[in-house]
């Protein structure tokens, strides 16, 4: 299960949420007063974590959202090939190959650990500790 169902109002900024089917960060959250006949309207700005994509959508305040179960892992890197670095869980022994963002390139080494976000079946390389 990679998601579980949540409450637009109970949503905070930096938290996680899935907007058109991709795991996003919020960066923003405006809310509007409820009027005569309605529920108050959120105004939710996020950012993609995979595609790095600005991302709006409104939601009434008693609306449902999906929100995507975010794991934190520590993982060494065995080697480093151009693009992409070939990495082990220390704790499970099994290895994957993740592409190097454009920040991090010429930081990844080999023997060093780096800090990644797996979520919804992707994994994604966050920073090298």
């Amino acid at each position: 299960m990679p998601t579980v169902p949540g409450s637009a109002k109970d949503l905070k900024i930096g938290r996680f949420v899935v907007v058109e089917g991709e795991p996003c960060k919020i960066l923003e959250i405006q809310t509007s007063s409820p009027g005569k006949h309605g529920a108050s309207k959120l105004r939710i700005t996020a950012v993609g974590l995979f595609d790095n994509t600005k991302k709006v959508f409104l939601k009434p305040g008693d609306g449902n959202v999906e929100v995507p179960i975010v794991e934190r892992k520590t993982l060494q890197v065995i080697t480093v090939s151009g693009g992409a670095a070939q990495v082990m869980d220390p704790k499970t022994y099994e290895m994957i190959e993740l592409p190097i963002p454009e920040e991090l390139k010429g930081v990844v080494e080999a023997g060093k650990e780096v800090e990644v976000i797996e979520t919804m079946g992707r994994i994604l390389m966050q920073r090298v500790k």
